[in-house]
């Protein structure tokens, strides 16, 4: 069962990498970086600022900080326990998939993926209420993630653990941080 699983990926993995061309290489590259990302961060703090202002900001931003903690973390416990090799790495695949870019870590599951997943569902869950579109926040790791498998990097299974585990650690992270807002800022309830 697992074997299946395993080569339905990496067929999976094998089409979706194959949609890429050359001409489209440097904007997924650009997309990759977290760095780049750095503007619609800054507009998405701009709004919780807005909506909350500084003190559950500052609360928010210490939130996210521990989170990616965690994500980090848990993601490198398991990439080094499990050990699935990158698709740029992979002998059965390497010959006939477009390597854009790569990498020499181990692959499962995608650190891309649980960060931005976690980090949008954190923020969902607070502008949901003030915000109707808040939802298309989470075109953000969608876009983010799917650039790991046009550049080589990750199965599709690596981005969908990633993002499972990310909704959980943003949905855990959402509760403590509701749990913490409400303790020592029960005015603004």
């Amino acid at each position: 069962m697992l074997e299946k699983i395993i080569q339905l990926d990496k067929e999976l993995f094998v089409f979706l990498n194959g949609l890429g061309s050359e001409s489209f290489d440097g904007m997924w590259l650009l997309i990759t970086k977290q760095l780049h990302w750095t503007p619609f961060f800054l507009v998405i703090f701009y709004l919780l600022f807005k909506k909350l202002g500084w003190k559950h900001l500052l609360l928010i931003l210490v939130s996210i900080a521990l989170m990616m903690v965690f994500t980090d973390q848990l993601t490198n416990l398991v990439k080094n326990s499990v050990q699935r090799l990158r698709p740029c790495n992979d002998l059965e695949i390497k010959d006939v998939i477009r390597i854009v870019k790569s990498s020499d870590t181990f692959s499962y599951f995608s650190g891309h993926a649980m960060n931005s997943t976690a980090a949008t569902m954190f923020v969902y869950l607070i502008l949901k209420k003030y915000y109707r579109y808040a939802f298309l926040l989470f075109l953000f790791p969608l876009i983010f993630a799917y650039s790991r498998i046009y550049l080589g990097l990750h199965f599709p299974t690596d981005i969908l653990s990633g993002y499972v585990f990310g909704a959980v650690s943003g949905f855990i992270f959402f509760k403590l941080y509701s749990y913490f807002r409400k303790k020592y800022f029960p005015e603004s309830i």
